[in-house]
């Protein structure tokens, strides 16, 4: 099972919106039967049956064998993700906001950033909330103000020049993989002001 599913298309959206269909989706972490999930969540299992119905139809449940009780057969499902992350990209439809993401490639890359970074850090609090794992991470956040877009441009080339010998004296080709992240941008808050 995926561990984050980014969501944009319309009808599995508009599932996500219906809060039985998400109950179904979290009892549906492990492999289990319409009646089972209507026991866990405390629903009758033909209304689970028919939410289960569209949650499989959209692509957000998924058939996992089956499993026999008593005389009878039953059909088991899984949830296709732990979590579900409905795409910023959902927004981006505009002809503008197209227009700008590909006219301005350092802006694309900062919109692109912020989704990796929901998705990763989603997945993260996954792990820590039903794995039980630690997670090793770290934030730096700062505001700095820049007189001009000369100034901006100075900053991000001499804070280029001193980060790669910072990586390659910390880094190492052995052990576990992190990312290292850093976007500058004007902060929205103090616009609106």
């Amino acid at each position: 099972m995926a561990r984050v599913r980014l969501v944009d298309e319309p009808e599995a959206i508009q599932a996500l919106t219906h809060p039985v269909r998400v109950q179904v989706l979290e009892a549906l972490r492990a492999p289990d039967s319409a009646a089972g999930v209507a026991r866990s969540i405390g629903q009758s299992r033909q209304n689970v049956n028919y939410h289960l119905k569209e949650l499989e139809r959209v692509g957000l449940a998924l058939p996992a064998g089956e499993r026999r009780k008593g005389a009878f057969t039953e059909q088991l499902y899984r949830s296709a993700a732990s979590t579900f992350l409905v795409s910023p990209r959902v927004g981006w439809s505009d002809d503008r906001r197209v227009a700008a993401l590909r006219d301005q490639m350092s802006l694309e890359q900062l919109v692109l950033l912020g989704d990796r970074l929901q998705r990763s850090a989603t997945g993260l609090l996954d792990r820590a909330a039903f794995d039980g794992e630690q997670i090793p991470s770290a934030t730096v956040e700062a505001e700095v103000r820049f007189a001009d877009a000369s100034a901006r441009a100075a900053f991000m080339e001499e804070y280029l020049s001193m980060l790669g010998p910072l990586l390659k004296k910390h880094g190492s080709r052995r052990g576990a993989p992190f990312r290292v992240a850093v976007a500058v941008y004007p902060d929205p808050k103090e616009e609106e002001r």
